[in-house]
């Protein structure tokens, strides 16, 4: 990390750092102090979202519906596969809890970013203890992509949408299967949101 001056904020993301499981240790060896960031989504819609990026890379892949479970007659959930394992939030979290409090961990909800953007980023700004500057007049809802943009700041040219990657159509996955996942996922959820005290509302 660069050095970082008095009144200054450095930031620095990866989307796997959550589920690392050497990557807690590793940030409070560098810093202590450190907040953390961590934008989740229903665990399920993740799932078909992590899915649905690989089919856009290996279309052979197997169907989401044979990838999810370990015995379809059973129902048993595969929860070695990585888009399943990720949405399991509670058991991610108890692992940074061994070294951050929840003071230093904001969570931030994926469904807010896309419905109330500045109402979402307000509360970052308020957990880094930065003036509120991000408002609704910064964002636009681009109906092509099915998300907000960010106005550009004036003199700039062309907001910042996200990238073509972001808001590809998800495959139809048998309810069935998305009924299961929701069953299986539950007890998590609630684990997590009693650890985090903020009702996700995945149910």
């Amino acid at each position: 990390m660069p050095k970082t001056l008095e009144g200054q904020i450095t930031m620095e993301k990866t989307p796997s750092y959550f589920v690392t499981k050497e990557a807690p240790a590793r940030i409070y060896a560098m810093s202590r102090d450190t907040k953390l960031i961590v934008v989740v989504r229903d665990p399920v819609t993740r799932a078909i979202s992590d899915y649905t990026q690989t089919l856009s890379k290996k279309p052979d892949i197997p169907t989401f519906e044979s990838l999810t479970f370990k015995n379809r007659t059973t129902g048993l959930i595969d929860t070695s596969w990585s888009a399943v394992q990720i949405g399991i939030y509670a058991k991610h979290l108890d692992n940074w809890l061994q070294f951050f409090p929840m003071r230093q961990i904001l969570f931030v909800s994926g469904e807010r970013l896309i419905s109330d953007p500045a109402g979402e980023l307000g509360r970052v700004q308020d957990f880094l203890g930065l003036k509120r500057i991000i408002t609704d007049k910064h964002f636009y809802f681009n109906q092509t992509k099915g998300f907000p943009c960010l106005k550009k700041a004036e003199g700039s040219s062309k907001p910042h949408c996200l990238g073509k990657t972001k808001g590809r159509t998800h495959p139809n996955i048998d309810p069935e299967v998305v009924q299961r996942l929701r069953d299986f996922y539950r007890p998590f959820n609630m684990k997590f949101y009693q650890m985090t005290g903020h009702n996700f509302g995945w149910d």
